[in-house]
């Protein structure tokens, strides 16, 4: 089939990108799918800050893409072998797909199965297959989704089936935003009833870190942001003590207030004065907890005597640690019962046409989900 699409030919070309053009609305060609495949209609995604981080260059992918990793659509064809879904189902989508059989997945673990980060550096779904097509000539696969576009084709195992009576649009933003800030909560650092916990960085993800932390009964919920609005939403939200990242002895400030530390700190930021930050606010015998992804080069120091004379851990979240079969039901279940309110976080919806201007707003910090609807 003919359909639109956002395409990335270039990273990092200058802001603005209204104006640059970074993605460019063309009109691809889409297979069918093939065996262990699905075709869904997009019905919505979200503008990512890894997304972003593509377009900026910090994150290298393969030329052209289609980017787009955090979605909800509406399967119209499966393909052979597909048995367990059909068309009008409505699915939330996974970045990393898993291949259900390796040492990783058996584990539990499927969020690190070799074979999606393999098809992500490829450019093609987990398979190796290739359905985005443009001349006759290949369109990388971004994620295995490239949900920045009217449909896409995915793997069985890149879906996961919901329940119809849940908006399309609060959906999507389980596919990255609630998995990693939520899942980096309540499966990374098992956070417990009574604890305290520290949370550097207020975009989605953050955020999705203070529902959880709110839901999972934290004592104590510090969070850290370089933006006076967010940390007031944070406020109305349920954490209870603010600090803002821009002060020079914003560190020092947290520590007073707490005692020396926090027993968990989530970096949600991607940035390494964030980690910096996290760091030093996280309180003997704590965990410090990234889910924020930074440039590939990213590198920070700590003092290893203090790492281990005060038994602090540094701990990576990739997907909040989520299986994704497991997670989303559960997630959505408090969603259900009003403990994840995602829907605070839209930042307003966009077409096509309009996601330069999107990630224009992403770039400045004035938003925290924005939500395209690439068919209306």
């Amino acid at each position: 089939m003919r359909m639109k699409a956002a395409i990335l030919r270039e990273q990092g070309r200058p802001r603005p990108y209204a104006q640059s053009l970074a993605l460019s609305i063309e009109e691809v060609d889409l297979l069918p799918p093939g065996p262990g495949e699905v075709l869904i209609e997009v019905a919505a995604a979200g503008l990512c800050h890894s997304d972003l981080s593509a377009i900026e260059g910090i994150r290298p992918r393969p030329l052209p893409v289609i980017i787009g990793h955090e979605g909800a659509g509406i399967v119209r064809e499966v393909g052979e072998g597909v048995t367990d879904l059909r068309a009008g189902d409505h699915v939330i989508t996974v970045f990393a797909a898993s291949c259900g059989h390796c040492r990783w997945c058996v584990k539990g673990r499927a969020n690190l199965c070799p074979a999606g980060n393999a098809a992500r550096s490829a450019g093609t779904l987990r398979s190796g297959a290739r359905r985005l097509f443009q001349d006759g000539k290949p369109i990388n696969h971004g994620s295995g989704l490239s949900l920045f576009a009217q449909f896409a084709v995915i793997e069985r195992r890149s879906a996961v089936k919901i329940d119809k009576d849940i908006p399309l649009d609060d959906a999507a933003i389980f596919g990255c935003a609630v998995m990693t800030g939520a899942g980096a909560v309540i499966n990374t650092a098992n956070l417990r009833a009574g604890d305290h916990i520290g949370i550097v960085g207020l975009g989605g993800v953050g955020m999705n870190a203070l529902f959880a932390a709110v839901a999972a009964g934290a004592e104590r919920i510090v969070v850290v942001d370089t933006s006076a609005e967010k940390l007031a939403l944070a406020r109305q939200w349920g954490a209870t003590d603010t600090f803002l990242a821009s002060d020079a002895d914003c560190a020092e400030q947290v520590k007073a207030a707490t005692g020396g530390g926090l027993d968990t700190v989530v970096e949600a930021a991607g940035a390494m004065k964030a980690v910096e930050l996290a760091y030093a606010i996280t309180g003997h015998g704590g965990c410090l907890v990234c889910a924020g992804l930074p440039e590939s080069s990213g590198r920070f120091s700590y003092p290893h005597a203090d790492l281990v004379s005060s038994e602090r851990e540094i701990r990576g979240s990739y997907m909040g640690s989520c299986i994704a079969e497991r997670d989303i039901p559960r997630l959505l279940a408090l969603y259900r019962r009003g403990k994840l309110p995602v829907d605070r976080l839209k930042s307003g919806e966009l077409p096509l046409e309009g996601i330069n201007a999107g990630f224009d707003r992403l770039a400045e910090g004035s938003v925290l989900r924005q939500i395209l609807r690439p068919n209306g």
